[in-house]
């Protein structure tokens, strides 16, 4: 087995077969390192959740050629209804409006993730599975990994290595990044259920005092559902039967789509917003999940991941060009802090609709709800909440798109 490359990627999930599949003609040798089997991830009960990819994450699948094989797998936002619960304020928001075919797109996670692990096995790229990374150790002109293969050790070494390993990243904690975490008390309840009325494609948001409900449309008359609740009340549901548990959420979320019925399993998600200290130790970054989770309440986790992901590989693209060290230390801080800006409007949007609209005082209550009517009604508005929900607020990377490769 090859024991250097230039590239190490650990984690061959969303993120880590993203990055390996925006580099895979690029000249590069690449390892992805991925502590599951390919059986285990397939059968992983996370393969259940929906995303909500953006538009602009689904352009930039385009441009990894990753798009056109699940996209029939996958179903169209085409409205966006939002709403407070008990109170008048709504707002509106439709792709002919913004002259797109569609603000978003609802996936099971399993589909992409398949897709991507398929296309990856198809290129140059060596797939280390069920390997887990041990121990690291960063040089003057390599990062030196320790490896640990079904029992056996083995050595490998990079110019660069990118910790794509989700939220418990290996990576972030043999580096020793620090993480500052801030707990909401709530936690997200997620299954999905069948309503006798058609949902036209629309993703409903609708604000409680406990937390958001979002019910996204998949299939036929199916939406997926991202229930955050408090602590206590989600266990509460959790413990109780099928017929109790969809009482409540029926009772939250109304009759717009007539009667609801549960046709998954329910599972529970408690939420917290995670952001790491720094990106980047020696000749190791960290991406996607390993560098930031986010509440769910307005579907940007992955697709902020996606844009971390494509920036650092338009990065490494630049620099294969000139034949240049692709893990020194000033271009990967320079990348950190070109993501800094992204990552800060994300990440304060997100966290300020969850504090604003999971509150039940009186006066903000009021406040809010003027303003989703105003929102309503005002077109330059609501362009600046669409441009956000199909993560355009921040121009896309390039992905070396106009070179001659």
């Amino acid at each position: 087995m090859q024991t250097h490359y230039d590239l190490i990627i650990v984690g061959a999930g969303l993120a880590g077969n993203c990055l390996a599949l925006a580099l895979k003609d690029r000249g590069m040798s690449i390892a992805v390192v991925e502590a599951s089997s390919r059986e285990q991830l397939r059968n992983s009960p996370s393969g259940d959740r929906a995303l909500a990819l953006a538009a602009g994450t689904v352009e930039l699948l385009r441009g990894l050629e990753a798009w056109e094989g699940v996209a029939d797998k996958a179903s169209a936002i085409k409205n966006i209804h939002i709403s407070d619960r008990g109170h008048f304020g709504k707002t509106r928001l439709a792709a002919t409006e913004q002259g797109v075919d569609a603000l978003g797109y609802v996936i099971a996670a399993r589909h992409i993730e398949e897709h991507l692990a398929n296309l990856v096995e198809q290129t140059a790229v060596t797939c280390l599975y069920e390997t887990r990374v041990a121990g690291l150790m960063s040089g003057r002109e390599a990062i030196n990994v320790s490896l640990k293969q079904q029992g056996q050790s083995l050595n490998i070494s990079g110019q660069l290595l990118v910790g794509a390993d989700g939220g418990q990243s290996t990576v972030r904690k043999l580096l020793d990044i620090p993480q500052h975490v801030t707990e909401y008390g709530q936690t997200a309840l997620v299954t999905t259920v069948q309503a006798t009325l058609p949902h036209h494609n629309t993703a409903y948001e609708r604000f409680t005092e406990q937390g958001p409900l979002a019910l996204l449309p998949v299939a036929g008359k199916q939406l997926s559902v991202v229930w955050t609740r408090k602590h206590e009340q989600a266990e509460t549901l959790m413990n109780s039967g099928e017929a109790e548990f969809m009482a409540e959420l029926q009772e939250c979320f109304g009759y717009r789509l007539g009667a609801l019925k549960l046709v998954a399993p329910r599972r529970a998600f408690p939420l917290s917003l995670i952001r790491a200290d720094s990106m980047v130790s020696g000749r190791a970054v960290i991406v996607g999940n390993a560098a930031h989770q986010l509440h769910p309440v307005a579907g940007q986790g992955f697709n902020l991941g996606i844009r971390d992901v494509v920036q650092l590989a338009d990065m490494l693209i630049e620099r294969q060009k000139i034949q240049a060290d692709l893990g020194a230390v000033d271009v990967l801080n320079h990348y950190a802090r070109q993501r800094q800006q992204d990552h800060g409007k994300t990440i304060g949007f997100t966290n300020q609709v969850v504090h604003i609209f999971s509150n039940d005082w009186l006066p903000l209550a009021a406040l809010r709800n003027t303003g989703l009517t105003l929102l309503d009604h005002l077109p330059f508005a609501k362009k600046m909440l669409a441009r956000h929900a199909m993560g355009l607020a921040n121009p896309l990377p390039r992905l070396g798109r106009n070179d001659s490769n």
